[in-house]
């Protein structure tokens, strides 16, 4: 009787000591985080943990999800799972300055009207009668909205980039300004003099792009300084840059500033000193380069080369002995997604970019800095010369003499690091310039730069070259269409995603830029994977077996009818009925076979993933309750004993 109540008292007390453990540690240890996982997926860089931390004013985030909803949808679920704990993850960091509430909007509510108005998308299920939501808005003290309509499973990879760069929107919500330097008239201005007379050109569709993300500044090649409110420098085939522009670039970047420079070894977009009825012909030279900033950062561009990729080019037609041909023209490249970096947010997931007469980048020196493709050739590539283009290029000549390298070549690539300065004794001295009476007088604030000079960068640098200009001409990816005359371009290559992607990660902070891509959520049996194709394998060349044996049947019956006089099946003889009855009842087995094959390939496929599933899952369990029955019987003998 006492062993009975020791037993009852201690269960009892072990039940009171749980609950009032699970009590303490939920109050006591509510921040504590172990995050198990392989690739750290709850752990938040020290990028956005930067940018959580330096909040100046509170932001609200309204996570919507349809929760009874999501049950019914298991592949939704697991990744609104990690979402939700994701942003639980930023509110823990943040503290006070950031509010997440989770809604869960029903049908006809309050909830789901307010997440239509703030611009969330609903999908509609149950031949729609019903929305699931699945979506983030953020608003800032100032009542500046950003909104994920819907959390795409694909952008898995970039959960944490997206979330950081709303929040960093709302916390710094004036557009930003991007600073011009270009020598060709991408903006309409500086076209060649006939199209000036007829009115000017056009803006190239680029422009368009980039002016719904920023405030265009343009800054002639010939400045010395970089206005201190650019957020993001943008240069386009810098020809004849001075020193004292090159140093006023290469002191923005040093302190800080972040830019992207598109250089080309043959610029077929640059009409300067040329024949404007023939595109192709000579003139002024038309290549670019920073060879001086460039060696500064440790890269270089291959000089008078142009990339060659056979199996990546575009066909075009040429006329050849009063003929129209299509052929392979070798220097205007299609690179697809296997071609750029999946790591980073600018290339992860642009579907295509055209490039023509790119140049070819490469690692020059050890001065320190990280060089990272984001765009690059297969190993079929060919370095050829730029003189073979310039005007009239004989393309059997080329495609004769081709021959793959062996090697992949960078288009474009991210610089990062520490490094020094181009100049360093400091600024060059400008060329005296004639005096011009008409002339404003120049201030101090617009003749001198308001930083100091700087012989080595205090923080990483951020820059992204692109080895070709022509990836920004309208032509090369997008088709131009006037509608009662508004311009509409229809993108055919994602060169403008690649662009605006690349100037809008640039115009982030560095913590924001620091935020890569991650590995999914989703981890799949591989083994079982594994297995299920091989078992795959050995029913499918039974059941292609018999799909010649039913087809071969088939045709046999078919041919048999087809004999009959003037097409009467019901003439037959006694002993082409019974062929064809034979005929008929083999179909009908092979048939019965074929549908016993397919079954047993989905019962085997079920009982390789049932035993997977219990080895991985239930087994160590199992095994370790065993092994406690086993020591337990075992102690109990030894006392018995």
């Amino acid at each position: 009787m006492n062993k009975r109540l020791l037993t009852g008292t201690g269960i009892a007390l072990a039940a009171v000591l749980f609950g009032a453990f699970n009590m303490i540690s939920s109050a006591a240890l509510r921040s504590a985080r172990f995050d198990l996982t392989d690739h750290k997926l709850y752990t938040l860089s020290d990028g956005t943990k930067n940018v959580l931390s330096t909040l100046a004013e509170p932001i609200t985030l309204r996570f919507y999800l349809s929760k009874k909803l999501a049950t019914g949808l298991p592949g939704i679920k697991g990744y609104a799972t990690r979402v939700e704990e994701m942003l639980e993850e930023y509110a823990q960091v943040a503290g006070n300055q950031l509010v997440l509430q989770v809604m869960d909007p029903e049908p006809f509510s309050e909830e789901e009207d307010r997440a239509v108005a703030y611009g969330l998308q609903g999908v509609p299920l149950n031949n729609g009668s019903t929305q699931f939501y699945f979506g983030l808005a953020g608003t800032s003290s100032t009542d500046e909205l950003e909104v994920v309509p819907f959390f795409q499973p694909e952008r898995e990879e970039f959960l944490e980039y997206d979330l950081t760069k709303m929040i960093h929107t709302l916390a710094n919500p004036k557009k930003k300004i991007l600073g011009l330097i270009s020598s060709l008239p991408i903006d309409g201005a500086g076209a060649m003099p006939m199209m000036q007379q007829g009115g000017g050109s056009p803006p190239w569709l680029i422009v368009t792009h980039i002016e719904q993300m920023f405030e265009i500044k343009k800054i002639e090649p010939t400045a010395s300084t970089i206005p201190d409110d650019v957020s993001v420098l943008m240069i386009v085939h810098p020809k004849t840059l001075g020193d004292p522009t090159l140093y006023a670039i290469d002191q923005f970047v040093l302190h800080g500033g972040h830019a992207m420079i598109f250089v080309d070894p043959l610029a077929e977009s640059d009409r300067s000193g040329g024949n404007p009825m023939n595109p192709m012909g000579g003139g002024a030279p038309r290549n670019s380069d920073l060879p001086k900033l460039f060696e500064a950062w440790g890269l270089e561009m291959v000089s008078g080369k142009v990339l060659g990729d056979l199996p990546l080019a575009k066909k075009v037609q040429i006329q050849k002995q009063a003929r129209m041909q299509v052929i392979d023209y070798p220097v205007w490249i299609d690179f697809r997604q296997e071609h750029f970096s999946p790591d980073d947010i600018v290339t992860a997931q642009v579907p295509t970019i055209t490039v023509a007469s790119a140049g070819i980048l490469q690692q020059k020196g050890t001065v320190g800095t990280e060089l990272t493709p984001l765009i690059q050739s297969d190993e079929a590539a060919m370095k050829i010369d730029a003189s073979r283009f310039s005007f009239m290029p004989d393309l059997g000549s080329i495609l004769s003499s081709y021959k793959p390298e062996g090697e992949k070549m960078i288009v474009a690539v991210r610089v990062t690091g520490k490094v020094k300065s181009a100049f360093p004794d400091g600024k060059p001295k400008e060329p005296a310039k004639p005096a011009d009476p008409n002339a404003p007088p120049t201030t101090e604030s617009e003749s001198e730069s308001s930083q100091p000079h700087l012989a080595e960068s205090k923080e990483p640098i951020n820059v992204i070259v692109v080895a070709d200009t022509d990836i920004l001409q309208d032509k090369f990816w997008a088709q131009v269409q006037n509608f009662f005359g508004q311009r509409i371009g229809i993108p055919n290559s994602g060169n403008g995603t690649f662009v605006t992607n690349a100037l809008d990660n640039l115009t982030g902070s560095n913590d924001l830029i620091s935020v890569r891509s991650r590995a999914g959520y989703s981890r799949p049996f591989t083994l079982l994977r594994a297995m299920q194709q091989d078992a795959e394998q050995q029913f499918r060349q039974k059941e292609q077996a018999l799909q010649e044996r039913l087809k071969a049947t088939e045709g046999k019956l078919q041919e048999m009818q087809s004999q009959q006089p003037d097409g009467n099946t019901m003439i037959m003889s006694a002993e082409q009925q019974e062929a064809m009855s034979a005929f008929r009842q083999d179909l009908v087995e092979v048939r019965k076979e074929l549908r016993g094959v397919q079954h047993e390939l989905g019962k085997n496929i079920e009982s390789v993933e049932s035993w997977v599933k219990f080895i991985n899952i239930g087994l160590m369990p199992l095994l370790i309750g065993m092994v406690g029955v086993w020591m337990s019987s075992s102690r109990g003998r030894k006392k018995s004993a």
